[in-house]
């Protein structure tokens, strides 16, 4: 954000940085921050995902550190660390935990790919000849369908 001469305040970032759940707009990145100040969480990428009541509800992809095997008590502990930093509004709608992230060979991590999973859209992917470790991509639309099933979103 930035303020101009005229004392006006913008924000800038991109569109898709920015979710909509329950009438809040929040920030990927503040969630991603909260979650990542859980002491297991090495990585966390979240992305929104179409909610029948909500409007959109909150998808994070979670890496957590090598000694920690996931678990709803994991899960549960996330849900409370981010409504404890940021609120109940924010609390996230699905967690699917995952060894790596879709990163470029630079360590950008390839958002539209979370994106197009987390929708159901994982056969429209496109290239991820780009990315550094391609093996990752099954493994997060196994895992993704896996959380999802059942969730009422």
């Amino acid at each position: 954000a930035r303020r101009d001469n005229d004392g006006y305040y913008w924000i800038t970032g991109r569109i898709d940085d920015v979710l909509c759940t329950s009438g809040h707009r929040i920030g990927t990145a503040e969630v991603e921050s909260a979650l990542v100040a859980h002491n297991v969480v090495t990585e966390a990428a979240v992305v929104g995902v179409p909610h029948r009541v909500k409007g959109e509800g909150i998808c994070c992809f979670v890496t957590l550190i090598y000694s920690v095997e996931p678990s709803p008590q994991i899960e549960q502990e996330l849900v409370k660390q981010v409504r404890h930093v940021i609120g109940a509004f924010a609390s996230p709608d699905v967690i699917v935990f995952v060894s790596g992230l879709p990163k470029t060979r630079s360590g950008k991590i390839m958002r539209r790919i979370l994106r197009k999973v987390a929708h159901g859209e994982s056969s429209s992917i496109g290239d991820v000849s780009t990315l550094a470790e391609p093996a990752v991509v099954p493994e997060i639309i196994e895992k993704t369908a896996k959380a999802l099933l059942g969730k009422a979103l």
